[in-house]
């Protein structure tokens, strides 16, 4: 299956060092969670009103401290050099709420140049979700340091109530006194700041120390789990408690009703029963314990870990009412989680063979049953039958939250799809003799981050279009995040979306054009594909569909230049001239297409069923295959997931698109439902 290797993560990395939104991908066939929050938890008490001013002397003295002391990403620094915590209140005649971070850092840094960020200098991050929905709700992003002040453009966000939630509602001042650093934070949160309803809230404090290497920096938040600007379940809960409210300690399992699992979620919601506006979240430990910090009430615990090797959580039967009392440690009931098995649907026989786009309401009811079952909001799909477009549509919403549908114009990531485009405007470049695809790349343009490696020099384009530049898909994959070689260039197999890159930044030199306009002349141009962007622009912002992980819709991070490894933005019906273009072999001449479909690189891959063989020709992921070979490619953007697949001498195939990271699961059952039946191993 071309999807599951198929990975691009360029727009991960770029956010990992510069917004912090770096998200946790859940990794197929494993235990995967998706979460409303992340176990965190604070409870706030009534205060009287304060001067926002840095100077903590008007805050009462006997607050609890909650420790800001886990790190996302980096190490946590030494703890003689480092220590923080919050503190946190709220005024209900304001509607605000009060935080109040005390950091003592004995290398306090800050950049006092006109290039100043938040981790080019100490600094204090503050993410709020004010709204904080049971089916998510977008985060806003507050960054702070002694010289600089910045929130972010919330335009793309797929919360769109979120733009308005800006400095006008948040006032941030800091102090410095030696080695403690102070900031005093108030939040108006308006008809938000109710009596035991949640709101999401964490820190992040970038640490940086005067000896620290170039690029070096520390981030330490209070809640677990970076990425917090992409999705709320990242942030932690703050609860306004009435003056006087006891808070008891709660302990509950969870249990599996098929015993013989013994991996459990690691995380457990508990919602008051009376009150569904206050709920939080509690870890849950290897053994499927887990305690937390309750009032009184009653409360349902619910899992919102889906799947398990495929299995899917019943959440309409995974749940479990339990009563806490002040005063006493209280025994939560046991929560048994129930499984739901995989979908049983796949017929013995693929369907392509009898397919009539006429009464497709078979097909239909397959791709809705898997879309309900596996969480997948938006899709757009392409059935092509004897080299013909023979159905085309699009189902569910491009917005889980806004519920705004997919419609034939939205765009969807098509991460890694974007190499066989790229692939085929190299090959033209190829035709023309303006690249020679075994010529040293270096000697049109030297790669200075990888120079110090004489192997460097033996890699050619044609390495990059199979595979076989012996890069990592990405240099921030590494441990130093610097780029390395593997293997010796064209000596065996290594998927990487470095080396198309490398080949971009070499064709802009050769070319001295942008590379989309290359990509437009070469490609999209002679195949006739025009909804097809590789670059931020008004027409993607307005009809980009937002990415998903599980039922939770994530940010729009639009490219703001080419990714010719993982950029393109597209969808269904467009992309199919591309697809028809390479079945039928338009274009390019006879001598190239031999080249391309020749099998450069074998690819062992271990989930290949009995029978299958997989390959790399130019720019293009092949099979051979019991319905006889086939060619593709997949992509994998983590909440995006995609697959273009045809058949040649079936003169068939399908292209499917889907804005969630469980998107392969139903191109795998596509493949089976059209193609290859049930009965194939």
């Amino acid at each position: 299956m071309f999807s599951s290797a198929q990975s691009s993560g360029l727009k991960f990395s770029f956010f990992l060092f510069f917004v912090f939104t770096f998200p946790q991908v859940p990794a197929l066939n494993s235990t995967s969670s998706i979460m409303v929050s992340n176990g965190a938890l604070a409870y706030a008490y009534p205060m009287d009103p304060i001067t926002v001013d840095g100077d903590s002397k008007d805050w009462p003295i006997a607050l609890e401290k909650y420790p800001i002391a886990t790190t996302p990403y980096g190490e946590l620094p030494k703890k003689e050099d480092f220590e923080a915590y919050f503190q946190v209140g709220y005024n209900m005649d304001e509607r605000a709420l009060y935080l109040l971070v005390t950091v003592m850092d004995d290398n306090h840094v800050v950049d006092t140049s006109e290039n100043a960020t938040w981790i080019t200098q100490d600094s204090y991050a503050l993410y709020v979700d004010y709204k904080h929905k049971w089916n998510g709700s977008g985060v806003n992003l507050f960054q702070f340091g002694e010289n600089f002040k910045r929130d972010y453009d919330y335009t793309a966000s797929w919360d769109p109530e979120i733009k308005d939630f800006n400095w006008d509602k948040v006032t941030i001042q800091m102090s410095r006194n030696r080695n403690t650093i102070t900031y005093e934070v108030k939040i108006d949160l308006g008809e938000h700041l109710q009596l035991n309803k949640s709101v999401g809230i964490d820190h992040v404090l970038a640490d940086k120390d005067p000896d620290d290497e170039e690029g070096r920096f520390s981030f330490i938040s209070w809640g677990q789990n970076g990425g917090k600007s992409q999705s709320a379940s990242r942030l932690g809960d703050v609860i306004p408690v009435a003056k006087g409210t006891t808070i008891s300690k709660v302990s509950g399992k969870l249990t599996w009703e098929d015993t013989t699992i013994d991996e459990f979620p690691d995380r457990v919601t508990l919602i008051n029963k009376s009150n569904p506006k206050q709920w939080t979240v509690a870890e849950v430990d290897s053994l499927g314990n887990y305690t937390t910090m309750l009032p009184k009430g009653q409360y349902l615990a619910e899992s919102f870990w889906e799947f398990r090797s495929g299995n899917h959580i019943d959440l309409k039967n995974s749940k479990a009412f339990f009563e806490v009392k002040p005063g006493t440690t209280n025994q939560a009931k046991d929560l048994v989680l129930k499984i739901r098995t995989p979908l049983d649907i796949i017929p013995e026989k693929g369907t392509i063979y009898d397919f009539d786009p006429k009464n497709p309401s078979e097909l239909d009811n397959f791709i809705a049953t898997y879309q309900e079952f596996y969480v997948i909001p938006g899709v757009s799909l392409v059935i092509i039958k004897d080299g013909k477009v023979v159905y085309h549509k699009t189902y569910g919403n491009k917005n889980s939250v806004t519920g705004k549908a997919v419609n034939n114009k939205t765009l969807f990531e098509a991460a890694s799809i974007t190499k066989p485009v790229f692939a085929f405007a190299v090959c033209r470049l190829a035709e023309k003799g303006i690249i020679d695809l075994d010529t040293p790349l270096y000697t049109y343009l030297p790669f200075e981050d990888i120079a110090h490696d004489e192997r460097y020099k033996l890699i050619t384009a044609r390495h990059v279009l199979t595979h076989q530049t012996g890069f990592p898909n990405w240099a921030w994959e590494n441990p130093d995040g610097k780029i390395d070689i593997k293997f010796t260039p064209g000596t065996g197999y290594g998927y990487s979306g470095e080396g198309f890159e490398y080949l971009k930044r070499v064709v802009i030199e050769i070319t001295g054009r942008k590379v989309e306009d290359v990509v437009k002349e070469e490609v999209l141009d002679p195949f006739g594909i025009k909804n097809t962007y590789f670059t931020e622009n008004d027409y993607m912002r307005t009809h980009v569909a937002n990415g998903h992980y599980g039922r939770f819709a994530s940010s729009a991070n639009l490219p703001d230049g080419p990714g010719m490894a993982w950029s393109m933005h597209t969808e269904a019906m467009d992309f199919s001239n591309f697809a028809l273009g390479l079945l039928e072999r338009k274009v390019l001449n006879t001598e190239t297409y031999e080249d391309m479909f020749k099998v450069h690189t074998v690819v062992d891959d271990d989930d290949l069923r009995e029978g299958w063989e997989s390959y790399f020709g130019l720019g293009v992921s092949m099979e051979k295959t019991p319905f006889g070979p086939s060619f593709g490619h997949g992509g994998n953007n983590g909440d995006f997931k995609c697959l273009f697949k045809m058949y040649s001498e079936l003169n068939s195939g399908f292209i499917v698109f889907t804005n969630s990271n469980r998107g392969d699961y139903l191109s795998e059952g596509l493949e089976q439902y059209l193609i290859t039946g049930k009965t194939t191993n």
